[in-house]
């Protein structure tokens, strides 16, 4: 849209860079290009302003397959116009002069006839082809036949328009047809994920198979090294009981060879021993006889008084030693009775 701006019966307009500007005064083309600014009389001018950037049109119409099933068609198509003078001459492209609004709807007859063109050759492709390929590949046949339809369209050229690209967003079938065509899709995709649920689970009970096989042969694994250590303990038990009763028989033989020489060696000090104190016996014997002798013919020359003298005082000698004598009332008079009597 052009800037107008009002000053005393004249009016000065400023366009854009995108936007073309045709100028007509009394059936004279005066001014004639984009981006244009000028001054001109509202009541003597007749402008027209036809854009020529690239422009986007979406359109969703509805088309029929093969197999009589209906389709939504997104589509966008990008166009310029192309040729401004052409365009403004078969389109009405002019402005009000006060307000710069085009008078009419000029981009809305421009919609409307690449709409209807694209629809009639995406209707054309899609009623020879079934739902089932429309949906697989039908986006490249109907992009591919909207855009030569649209380069071969002669009124398009003859209206100054350009196609600069074609998109085909989407096909879509009808709700309850989209459903039912996405139910085996979903049934696949169901089977897929329990036969991936049942895979898991067989591969984590083969797991649990193989460490409860592990656990199982390292426990009889286990058990047979226990077995083994019980058998080694055994034996060397037994290794050394039996060097043990080797080892007491020799201490027990070593005990009785010296007890045997003990024993024969106290035998004969033993036997020495008897035979010396029955020799010192005999001599000591011998030597009191010789004695007994000597003294028996020491005395035999000596009377009687003498040899009572001095058995007295040989028994004298031999008497205990006497410290004190007591004489109890009983004693005493025991001895005076004694006496007495003799008396």
């Amino acid at each position: 849209m052009v800037d107008i701006t009002r000053r005393l019966g004249w009016r000065h307009l400023r366009g854009a860079p995108t936007a073309h500007i045709r100028h007509h005064r009394g059936g004279k083309l005066l001014h004639d290009g984009p981006g244009l600014s000028f001054w001109y009389r509202a009541l003597t001018a007749a402008l027209s302003e036809v854009p020529v950037d690239d422009r986007e049109l979406a359109m969703t119409f509805h088309a029929r397959t093969s197999d009589f099933q209906d389709v939504a068609v997104q589509a966008t198509v990008t166009y310029r116009i192309s040729d401004p003078a052409v365009a403004a001459a078969r389109l009405d492209f002019s402005i009000d002069p006060d307000t710069g609004v085009w008078r009419g709807a000029p981009l809305e007859q421009l919609g409307t006839l690449l709409t209807e063109t694209a629809q009639q050759h995406a209707l054309d492709v899609l009623a020879r082809t079934p739902l089932a390929a429309a949906l697989a590949d039908g986006v490249t046949a109907v992009r591919e036949r909207i855009a030569a339809g649209l380069a071969g369209e002669p009124r398009l050229p003859g209206t100054g328009i350009e196609v600069v690209a074609v998109r085909v967003v989407a096909l879509r079938p009808e709700p309850e047809v989209e459903r039912a065509l996405r139910t085996p899709a979903r049934e696949q995709i169901q089977q897929e994920a329990d036969r991936a649920t049942y895979e898991r689970r067989a591969v984590a009970v083969e797991r649990e198979r193989a460490i409860a096989e592990n656990e199982l042969a390292s426990q009889i694994e286990l058990a047979r090294r226990e077995e083994q250590l019980v058998d080694q303990r055994g034996t060397n038990a037994r290794r050394e009981a039996e060097e043990g009763a080797a080892a007491d028989a020799v201490r027990a033989e070593a005990e009785a060879a010296r007890t045997v020489r003990l024993a024969e060696a106290e035998a004969t000090r033993s036997v020495r021993l008897a035979r010396a104190e029955a020799e010192g016996a005999r001599e000591v014997g011998e030597a009191r006889a010789q004695a007994q002798a000597a003294w028996l013919r020491v005395h035999a020359d000596v009377d009687v008084a003498t040899l009572h003298a001095l058995t007295g005082t040989r028994l004298a000698e031999n008497l205990p030693r006497i410290d004190s004598v007591t004489v109890t009332p009983d004693l005493l008079t025991g001895l005076l009775s004694r006496l007495g009597a003799r008396e």
